[in-house]
């Protein structure tokens, strides 16, 4: 049975902060640089916009150097607390030798397991690391652990021909589309098979064989898959980790008058997540009983937000 501890799910003393590090590292050539570039900025103008308590790192050119990675990923784990959420994106290339995944970035490249290391020493319980990297399936092993989602958009690091994930990625975040199950919160795992599903896409329009194909690990025990299934345990963390908040949700994170009521119903939606995913090893009577009781909960704390 899934512990719900062991996804961070459980109640939250304080409001939680988001903290967003966006890098775009070593470009190689003038029109490498110019669209790394421009897709960090674009995500550092979203997650600026998206929320008043936001903690937004965003390194491009020469400044996305491994001393100011370093520095930025030990000043955050100096200042960030548990309940807090952490999320890493890295855009360009990177390069696998068979053991060691890097990123490449001006001056000298950071490893997977330099990340790793730096990533582990921020206390945020829930954590985000979305390398779009070519390569990037080769860091997955050094990268995934308990309570961190990673997305890459290579499931190994054998695929070394430069991505369009991060493309689609920025675009999920832009696109309401995302937002399957409508609730105003664009989720971790949502952006993940928006971006994938619109990788694909752009392979089968240019008719070229695919040399992408992006994968998701948010337990901590496995290798990154391309489907997620509460048979296989993925996706239940990433599900509910919210990376965006649109709409009224925004709203309402930004309204001190509202925000413990967004936060109850996030709560719930995790709640509710985690039965799903426990629903095998219940009897029918104890899920139903406790699915209904979340549900109800659910309704009326949307209605005190509609207020």
């Amino acid at each position: 049975m899934c512990c719900a501890a062991c996804f961070g799910f459980g109640a939250r003393a304080t409001q939680a902060a988001p903290y967003y590090v966006t890098v775009a590292g070593l470009g190689g050539e003038p029109d490498y640089e110019q669209r790394f570039t421009a897709l960090a900025k674009d995500l550092d103008k979203i997650f600026k916009a998206a929320a008043s308590d936001a903690h937004v790192y965003t390194f491009t050119g020469i400044d996305a150097t491994k001393a100011h990675l370093t520095d930025t990923l030990a000043q955050i784990a100096h200042e960030a607390k548990p309940e807090d959420e952490f999320t890493l994106i890295m855009i360009g290339h990177g390069s696998y030798d068979g053991e060691v995944y890097k990123f490449n970035l001006p001056g000298p490249d950071i490893s997977g397991e330099d990340l790793a290391i730096l990533c582990d020493r921020i206390p945020a319980k829930r954590q985000l690391v979305v390398n779009t990297t070519s390569a990037s399936g080769g860091s997955i092993g050094a990268l995934q652990r308990p309570g961190r989602i990673v997305i890459s958009a290579t499931k190994t690091g054998t695929e070394k021909n430069a991505t369009v994930f991060a493309r689609y990625w920025v675009d999920a975040l832009r696109d309401g589309s995302a937002d399957v199950d409508k609730n105003e919160a664009i989720s971790a795992l949502e952006a993940f098979l928006f971006a994938d599903g619109k990788t694909a896409a752009f392979y089968q329009s240019q008719k070229r064989l695919a040399t992408e194909h992006a994968v998701i690990e948010d337990t901590g025990k496995k290798e990154g898959v391309r489907a997620v299934s509460a048979e296989n345990g993925e996706g239940l963390l990433a599900g509910n980790f919210i990376v965006l908040r649109i709409g009224a949700a925004q709203k309402a994170a930004n309204d001190p008058a509202k925000r413990a009521l967004l936060d109850k119903k996030e709560e719930l939606d995790r709640k509710i997540d985690l039965l799903k995913y426990q629903k095998a090893a219940m009897s029918a009577n104890d899920y139903k009983s406790q699915l209904s009781a979340a549900l109800l909960e659910l309704a009326r704390v949307q209605e005190q937000l509609d207020k």
